[in-house]
């Protein structure tokens, strides 16, 4: 991978989650703030989830039947940006629901995808373990960006203009996938044989077992952790602040993710995230002080940027070469797409009818749950 070409993806990354750095934090506040009830608010987040079932694995079936993961990646680049505009125009609850699962279908292709051209082009030149942490952590870059400068914007002129910020991202990303470059597929017979006899592992069926349940304690985080702070009193500012330093917390593993993986096994990096999700998720819920929420933040370099990486290189194992974004896209789906489609629904129906605080201690439940699937993998480095 060229420096040019790093230097294409760094961006697009960039500029991805800059739009993640919008939605995450701020989605929820803009649909409450068009007066939508918990309950409807969780189905409408729970559309990130729910088009992450389906949608990541038919997109990754096509771009390697294809051979042409960065051509699906532009086409759907430029679908989401015509269908995000209709934002403009939606004001009841069941269309900005159906416009929900179109936009986050199309989207749902982007990263599996992304993550499967990166993977695939620095595993040629065995740079893995050194680059990836650091292409990656430009999209946690532009993650806190996105959150520090949306908030401000939101605290001082109102979050009406939300749209207005998503629009401006997706745009930019749809150009920068035209720069993006990968080295050619390879072309290999039977690939339907190989992906049955992969799914029939069981280390791969505990591995997206613990993931699934990752997921779906981290959904109380992605639909709910915004609404948590603001009915503890803190301003939208204040609320981007604990965003930025969740995602400022993962940039630095991801920059010295190297350190870690010359040190130790994959699996240990895992299970030592689960337990930390664990511990992370039962501060939030029963010790909401703000020194604990801010150490509870700072676990999120565990949480997500350990256990993210850590999962595509363990992916890596078992899928590779032209099934690296079937992989990659059934990761997302297990995962992102049932676990968080459920456990963002669940986490509605607890804050509705038991209790906030409950929400999250579900998540450090969910958690154990997972780090009890990942001790049964026998898989080492």
């Amino acid at each position: 991978m060229t420096g040019l070409v790093r230097l294409a993806f760094a961006a697009f990354f960039f500029f991805y989650f800059s739009y993640i750095g919008l939605m995450s934090p701020y989605a929820s506040l803009y649909f409450s703030s068009r007066n939508f009830g918990a309950i409807e608010i969780a189905a409408l987040m729970s559309m990130f989830q729910i088009t992450r079932i389906l949608g990541p694995f038919a997109w990754g079936w096509l771009a390697d039947i294809r051979r042409d993961r960065l051509g699906i990646m532009r086409m759907t680049s430029v679908m989401a940006c015509i269908i995000f505009s209709a934002i403009f125009y939606l004001e009841s609850y069941l269309p900005l629901l159906i416009w929900m699962f179109l936009l986050n279908t199309v989207i749902s292709s982007l990263m599996p995808l992304g993550e499967a051209a990166t993977v695939h082009a620095l595993y040629k030149n065995n740079d893995f373990d050194r680059r990836y942490g650091r292409l990656r952590l430009w999209g946690s870059i532009g993650f806190i960006a996105m959150v520090l400068f949306a908030g401000a914007w939101f605290e001082r002129f109102g979050i009406e203009s939300f749209p207005y910020f998503g629009m401006a991202a997706l745009l930019i990303m749809t150009i920068l996938t035209s720069t993006l470059r990968e080295p050619a597929m390879e072309v290999t017979h039977h690939v339907e044989i190989k992906l049955g006899h992969v799914l029939k592992n069981t280390q791969v069926q505990w591995f997206m077992t613990a993931n699934f349940w990752m997921i779906f304690g981290h959904a109380a985080l992605y639909v709910f952790y915004s609404l948590y702070l603001d009915r503890l009193g803190y301003s939208k500012g204040e609320i981007g602040l604990f965003w930025m330093l969740g995602v400022l917390s993962e940039v630095i593993f991801f920059y010295f993710q190297s350190y870690f993986y010359a040190r130790f096994t994959t699996k240990n990096i895992l299970l030592v995230a689960y337990l930390i999700a664990t511990i992370r998720f039962a501060l939030i819920a029963y010790l909401p002080e703000l020194i604990v929420l801010v150490l509870a933040q700072i676990m999120h370099a565990a949480t997500f940027g350990a256990h993210h990486s850590a999962s595509i290189k363990m992916l890596q194992t078992w899928f590779k070469g032209p099934l690296q974004a079937r992989g990659q896209a059934l990761y997302t789906t297990v995962s992102y797409g049932i676990g968080g489609t459920v456990g963002g629904l669940v986490a509605g129906w607890v804050w509705e009818y038991l209790a906030p605080a409950h929400v999250f201690g579900l998540a450090a439940l969910s958690s154990f749950l997972g780090y009890w699937c990942m001790s049964k993998i026998t898989h080492t480095d």
